[in-house]
């Protein structure tokens, strides 16, 4: 069985002060540049069989930087819809919402082609994410690379693990960082998260 390779993208201007950012597509800061560029070595000494990114630059940008080759892009890796969320921080929600927990609550509606989504509509996204890789997980012909985003991450790990898409709240994941999940005994466990150096 291969391991999945969860690659987070770099830094962006709204990751950096907290902004929830799930459909506008921001640029790399020099900083999130720099922290892909540094994923290179990490990255070049393991067997890679394929690479997915979400259709996002930021996303498609740091697995170029980072050296994995050929990517293929596809829409179920794109971050949590945060709805009328996009652009505020937890800060700002939680005024209005005080015990507000985006991983139990979700989101407010947002504009045409934005209604936002719940934990489970994430959940399903990452479970097709799952059904459509197990193949190439079975093959056993090297790690499997998904370059994405923290929630959407978050709730992948938790269902690869089958927990609810809420445990994805369980795991905290920074930018320009690797998580490996692999097995222990033949079950789905966490290797490596939060990583800079595998």
């Amino acid at each position: 069985m291969s391991e999945l390779l969860l690659v987070r993208h770099g830094e962006t201007e709204w990751s950096r002060s907290g902004r929830h950012t799930s459909w506008t597509d921001l640029p790399l800061t020099a900083d999130g540049e720099e922290q892909a560029r540094a994923l290179r070595p990490l990255l070049s000494g393991r067997k890679i069989a394929r690479v997915y990114t979400s259709p996002m630059a930021r996303a498609v940008r740091t697995a170029e930087l980072a050296g994995l080759a050929d990517p293929s892009v596809d829409p179920d890796l794109r971050e949590w819809d945060y709805g009328g969320y996009e652009g505020s921080s937890t800060a700002e929600i939680q005024r209005d919402r005080p015990d507000w927990y985006l991983f139990t609550d979700g989101v407010a509606p947002g504009p045409a082609g934005h209604p936002g989504e719940s934990p489970e509509q994430v959940g399903a996204r990452a479970d097709r994410v799952l059904t459509r890789l197990a193949p190439h997980l079975a093959a056993g012909e090297g790690a499997v690379a998904l370059v994405a985003h923290a929630h959407f991450l978050r709730v992948l790990t938790a269902r690869r693990l089958g927990l609810p898409p809420a445990a994805g709240g369980c795991f905290t994941f920074e930018t320009g960082a690797v998580g490996l999940l692999g097995t222990e005994h033949g079950r789905p466990a966490v290797v490596a998260w939060n990583a800079r150096a595998l």
